[in-house]
């Protein structure tokens, strides 16, 4: 166990058999930490987020450490958003005022991470993300702004961009 502010951390790693979406893997990781208290805080990173700073892990938990949902990296929208109809042709616009585009990590409480994600998949719903379970629970999430630079490796093309954002992330320092 280390000390880190007034955090206490242990450094361990459990490994666990993913499920076959992302809510079913992060249930079977929080189920894994039987001795982690239902008040612990969680942070759940997507492995497909290879460029995540330290400066962004920072300012989520000093965001969120005292809040009482929790919450999210996040970055504004500034793209203007077309929403389709079913034939594929754009239907309206978004006013993207409001909208933003969800990172991770994410960080909630265990007790409350475990009972949104539960509830969620009871009722066949599959959270694309942590913050819609606990939104599920009528709760409101806090949004931290991210770096454009934690980008999601989706596609092959996303790779080029995150080895340009590690090179950004290297000059910086």
């Amino acid at each position: 166990m280390k000390l880190e502010g007034d955090v206490a951390v242990a450094r361990r790693v459990v490994t666990v058999t993913g499920g076959a979406t992302r809510a079913r893997s992060v249930l079977n990781g929080l189920q894994a930490l039987g001795d982690a208290a239902k008040g612990d805080w969680i942070l759940v990173h997507d492995a497909a987020r290879p460029c995540l700073s330290r400066k962004e892990i920072d300012a989520l938990v000093a965001a969120c450490r005292r809040d009482p949902v929790g919450g999210l990296l996040a970055i504004p929208i500034s793209d203007t958003v077309k929403q389709a109809d079913e034939a594929g042709r754009s239907s309206g616009t978004l006013p993207r005022e409001r909208l933003w585009r969800a990172q991770t990590p994410q960080m909630f409480r265990h007790g409350q991470l475990v009972q949104a994600l539960t509830r969620a998949l009871e009722a066949g719903i599959e959270a694309t993300d942590e913050a819609a379970a606990i939104e599920g629970l009528g709760l409101k999430p806090r949004l931290i702004e991210g770096s454009p630079l934690n980008i999601k490796v989706t596609v092959p093309a996303d790779l080029m961009l995150a080895q340009a954002a590690m090179r950004a992330r290297r000059t910086r320092k």
